[in-house]
């Protein structure tokens, strides 16, 4: 454990001796990066396994930065690629938004982002897109290290390295995002994010996403449009609508009372990998503040003119009625829902049943909960989309 330097020389250092690479692109991540060695190190109570796994992270995005640029510099025609009308699904966690995302994303005609493309988004050097990708095993083993680790995640998430997952995961890579602080206590960091600006962040997820995109084109796939999906998206969305200017938003909408416990539950185990003094209460009270902020932010960028760019869509629709709910969304979204599309969405569904994880517990009370504090931090948002909805039905 000793050999680990988790410090922002030793992580660039350890990057950089990966592939002998030096060039990381543009230097907006050096700032937040600082920020989050210091958090990690000086806040988040880290044993050795935590320690040893937030090192040896870090220097897996620095060295997929580095693998980055090379591609680039080598295929500068990647920048021409073009992310056209995308299709954001956002709301807080456990309003559905992974079944939403993972259904639809069926659909071949939809590039998704796949968890081994979202962890490397750069192919490992040697692989020249023929044969076996080598990053699906190196996922794979990841996820099954997780799950062994914390057979308790899978009952909250299900954790697929093949499977459509958040882009959150390239967002890391510009060190602007919300996946830190889902791993460990790091409110000085939480703090200088929300501070800053986030576009360098949002800039560098178009340019990963520029790079995906020629990488399944290269695969053979024949997508239209991207299919993006994380909570994430509620604290930044005028960034968001900005820097990708056609995006349409579906928003998922379920109770606070229901989900804010739920994610708390889920930041906890995730906390429990890496610390042996996780707190629960210090996981729920920040949980819950942070999305209260993000969805206020959210509510007042569609009062501020961006409303019809929204679809608004309901956890109990979604559960009840998938197939009523995705017909509304091609709707909105101007596409046919095929019925090769509808087959394919089908046959996820036979294979994802919810059934078939285990049950999620959890009390309000262990994580210092109360029925009134969340109802009173999420007023405006319970009023307009949760309770409205109730007395109309």
């Amino acid at each position: 454990m000793n050999a680990i330097d988790l410090s922002v020389n030793g992580v660039l250092a350890a990057a950089c001796a990966r592939d002998g690479l030096t060039d990381f692109g543009d230097d907006s991540f050096r700032e937040p990066l600082q920020v989050l060695i210091d958090s990690l190190v000086q806040e988040a109570h880290l044993n050795d396994v935590g320690r040893m796994g937030q090192f040896y992270r870090t220097v897996d995005l620095l060295v997929n930065r580095l693998r980055v640029e090379d591609w680039f510099q080598r295929h500068p025609e990647i920048a021409n690629e073009r992310i056209e009308a995308p299709v954001v699904i956002v709301g807080l966690p456990r309003t559905g938004t992974t079944m939403l995302h993972r259904i639809l994303a069926s659909d071949s005609r939809f590039f998704a982002p796949i968890w081994y493309e979202v962890r490397h988004p750069a192919p490992f050097p040697g692989w020249a897109f023929d044969g076996p990708d080598p990053r699906i095993p190196a996922a794979e083993a990841e996820v099954a290290m997780m799950l062994e680790a914390n057979p308790d995640i899978a009952a909250i998430h299900p954790m697929n390295a093949t499977g459509a997952d958040e882009e959150i995961m390239l967002l890391e890579h510009s060190f602007f995002s919300t996946t830190p602080p889902a791993f460990g206590n790091v409110p000085s960091y939480m703090a200088w994010q929300e501070a800053h600006d986030n576009t360098p962040g949002y800039r560098y997820l178009k340019r990963l996403l520029q790079f995906l995109q020629w990488q399944k084109k290269r695969q053979g796939q024949a997508g239209q449009r991207w299919l993006l999906k994380t909570p994430h998206h509620l604290h930044c969305m005028d960034i968001l609508l900005r820097e990708f200017p056609d995006a349409v938003v579906i928003q998922t909408h379920r109770d606070p009372l229901q989900t804010i416990p739920s994610i708390a539950s889920f930041h906890y185990e995730l906390w429990k990998l890496g610390s042996d003094v996780a707190d629960p209460v210090a996981v729920g009270q920040m949980w819950a503040a942070k999305f209260a902020k993000g969805m206020h932010h959210t509510m007042a960028v569609r009062d501020g003119g961006a409303d019809s760019r929204f679809l608004d869509v309901q956890y109990n629709d979604t559960v009840a009625d998938p197939f009523g709910v995705i017909g509304q969304v091609y709707d909105f979204i101007g596409m046919a829902l095929t019925p090769q599309a509808r087959q394919a969405m089908e046959h996820w569904q036979e294979e994802n049943r919810r059934d078939s994880r285990p049950a999620h517990h959890y009390t309000l009370a262990e994580f210092g909960f109360t029925e009134a504090g969340i109802a009173a931090q999420f007023a405006e948002y319970r009023e307009r989309f949760i309770l409205a909805h109730q007395s109309s039905h």
